[in-house]
């Protein structure tokens, strides 16, 4: 777990700056792919991302993320068989990975919990969270570290739970998510972002969970995270047609196709 993120001489969050180039090591070389083995599906998924892209290069991110899903982390196993598949040096693949926090250098626990600590999030709790957070795991194979910005300020404060968008968070909610990860069940699911109230005239209706929350959703009645606490009636108030955002949203009449108004 990282309690704080650590700075470096130089001022930077990331490590590896702050480590001299090898000068004396022979010069970059591609992994040949028939005598580099790959798993069969991290191969087809690389081919796959690559067959995306006018510049095969352009697939580094998601096939490094593919990688790291099989491996764990990028482990030099992991960036050589990407290289090998792409027919890039395994120099060009580290020096992406080691630049995005979402990849790992070096091992890590099974499951992440970032927090965002930005200013909306740290204004109403997250701090308090991150620390009821690290307390919890304590012990456990998670990794918590706070984050710059998640970009979700509407359901702060929240968390990215290996991917997995929820908030708004209190410190009570520390506990159940560790509980959730070691029973191996959605984390969080009356509080995941992708069941929010939207536009969306037919959203993602969200799973009904086991235990106290079951009033939270039925499968006549769906309960989305903005409405969590609040009753049938104050559920529909401020949203359009009952299934709206959680403000008013005017969605202006189409205009004529010859552009004139009427």
């Amino acid at each position: 777990m990282n309690k704080s993120v650590p700075r470096f001489e130089h001022g930077s969050r990331v490590p590896g700056w702050d480590t001299p180039a090898d000068l004396d090591k022979d010069p970059a070389t591609i992994p040949d792919p028939a005598t580099t083995p790959v798993p069969e599906q991290l191969r087809q998924d690389i081919e796959t991302h690559m067959a995306l892209y006018p510049d095969p290069r352009s697939a580094a991110l998601p096939s490094l993320e593919e990688a790291q899903r099989v491996h764990g982390w990028c482990s030099p196993l992991a960036i050589t068989q990407v290289a090998a598949v792409m027919q890039l040096t395994p120099a060009y693949l580290t020096s992406v990975a080691s630049f995005y926090d979402m990849f790992k250098m070096t091992r890590k626990p099974a499951n992440d919990v970032f927090v965002c600590t930005n200013i909306s999030c740290s204004l109403l709790g997250a701090d308090e969270f991150f620390e009821a957070m690290l307390a919890a795991a304590e012990g456990a194979d998670v990794n918590v570290a706070s984050f710059e910005c998640l970009g979700a300020c509407d359901i702060a404060p929240m968390a990215s739970v290996n991917g997995e968008y929820v908030g708004p968070l209190d410190a009570e909610d520390a506990q159940r998510i560790l509980d959730d990860l070691s029973a191996g069940r959605p984390v969080l699911p009356e509080k995941q972002i992708r069941y929010r109230r939207t536009v969306d005239p037919s959203p993602p209706t969200p799973p009904v969970p086991d235990g106290p929350e079951q009033e939270f959703a039925t499968p006549d009645h769906p309960r989305p995270a903005d409405t969590v606490g609040l009753s049938d009636a104050d559920a529909q108030t401020d949203r359009v047609g009952g299934s709206g955002s959680s403000a008013p949203i005017e969605i202006p009449p189409e205009l004529p196709r010859d552009g004139t108004d009427t």
